[in-house]
């Protein structure tokens, strides 16, 4: 799989290139024998795509390059684009368009990204912030994939741990029966999630209790990340503090609700957004598609946890991924990172190839960064 990297910093008017992004060698020769003047014609049909969806033609080229070309000089290069596999015809005698291998090249190397306005910077930080202030992270969350959704032809995304990066206020253990019990945890953001937990055997009557009590003695807003750590740093304290088995019950609380079986959760919104502009019978078929692939919410899910490999932005073109081989489809996503800087999830976008990499990729960098200062300050 492909995938282009763009670092969190300094995104403005800079060009992204990963060197090796080419399946074959001959490929990466062929593009860098391009002189000024086929790079130029591949811009033109590049960007004309991302604008239109459209194929254009010589003829149309010839009006827009900066330097004049016959149609006859043009369809020369084109031919020589054609053969270095950046640019094909879809029907007989029509203009070109730029495949997929085409569109990263353009990516990783020649694309020149801008920066978040002002006015847009602002209007971000207003929108998350309304969002955050009063209400749950998940409705903090929810805002960032309609806000993206909002700047881009694609659906907003946001994948993260359900609990990973919730403060918690209290935890309460219920006992169900003599064999099982509920772990109540309850959010600062108000939220409260039970989780069931098998109790050890021969456990004293007011083990719950006391369990209970030795955790929010040692809250104090974190995560539930953060408060097993802090309990496995002070293993021998809790062991004088607790007899065996109710020191068992903490640990087993602990793993019950941050162990590996904790599901992470999918927000999308703007599907409908990937309906407007559909240029043919194909496009709904390949829409269709992609609604059947963010239907799939594990595999949306694994991709977009890949994002969380590294610093920065990440893109993903069409079948360079499996779940989007069908629908040729794109996601661009960045991470965010909790009050400890740990990553623990992506926002991003999906939507067709053409969608315009140069203003989406720095709105989703800003974004990530904005909701990693909201959970930095505790909202």
């Amino acid at each position: 799989m492909l995938t282009c990297l763009v670092e969190s910093e300094g995104l403005k008017n800079r060009r992204m290139h990963i060197p090796g992004s080419f399946s074959s060698p001959s490929e990466s020769r062929a593009v860098a024998d391009l002189n000024e003047r086929s790079r130029e014609i591949f811009r033109q049909i590049v960007e004309s795509y991302l604008t239109t969806g459209e194929p254009v033609g010589s003829r149309n080229l010839s009006r827009i390059l900066t330097h004049p070309l016959s149609p006859a000089s043009i369809r020369n290069v084109m031919s020589d684009l054609e053969a270095a596999g950046l640019i094909f015809a879809p029907h007989t005698s029509a203009g070109r368009l730029p495949t997929e291998t085409g569109l990263r090249f353009f990516v990783d190397a020649m694309m020149e990204i801008g920066d978040v306005t002002t006015e847009e910077r602002a209007r971000i930080e207003a929108q998350m912030k309304a969002a955050a202030s009063g209400h749950t992270l998940e409705t903090a969350l929810t805002e960032a994939s309609t806000l993206l959704s909002g700047v881009s032809r694609g659906a907003g995304v946001v994948v993260t741990s359900k609990s990973s990066n919730v403060r918690l206020k209290h935890i309460e253990f219920v006992r169900l029966d003599t064999t099982r019990a509920l772990v109540v945890l309850v959010s600062e953001d108000g939220s409260v999630e039970n989780r069931l937990l098998d109790l050890p055997a021969g456990l004293p009557a007011g083990a719950l209790v006391e369990a209970g009590n030795f955790l929010n003695a040692r809250i104090q807003g974190r995560t539930l990340g953060d408060l097993r750590q802090a309990i496995e740093m002070r293993r021998e304290e809790m062991e004088k503090e607790l007899d065996t088995l109710t020191a068992k019950l903490v640990e087993a609380g602990l793993a019950t609700t941050v162990g590996p079986a904790e599901s992470r959760q999918l927000i999308v919104r703007g599907q409908a957004n990937l309906l407007d502009d559909l240029k043919a019978a194909e496009d709904l078929d390949r829409i269709r598609l992609l609604f059947a692939d963010l239907e799939t919410q594990t595999d949306v899910i694994d991709l977009l946890s890949r994002a969380e490999g590294g610093e920065g932005v990440r893109i993903f073109i069409g079948s360079e991924n499996k779940l989007f081989s069908l629908s040729g489809s794109s996601m661009i996503a960045a991470p965010f990172r909790d009050g400890s800087q740990k990553i623990v999830g992506v926002v991003g976008v999906i939507g067709p190839t053409r969608l315009n990499y140069a203003r989406i990729v720095p709105m989703v960098d800003y974004t990530a960064k904005v909701v990693s200062r909201i959970l930095e300050q505790g909202r």
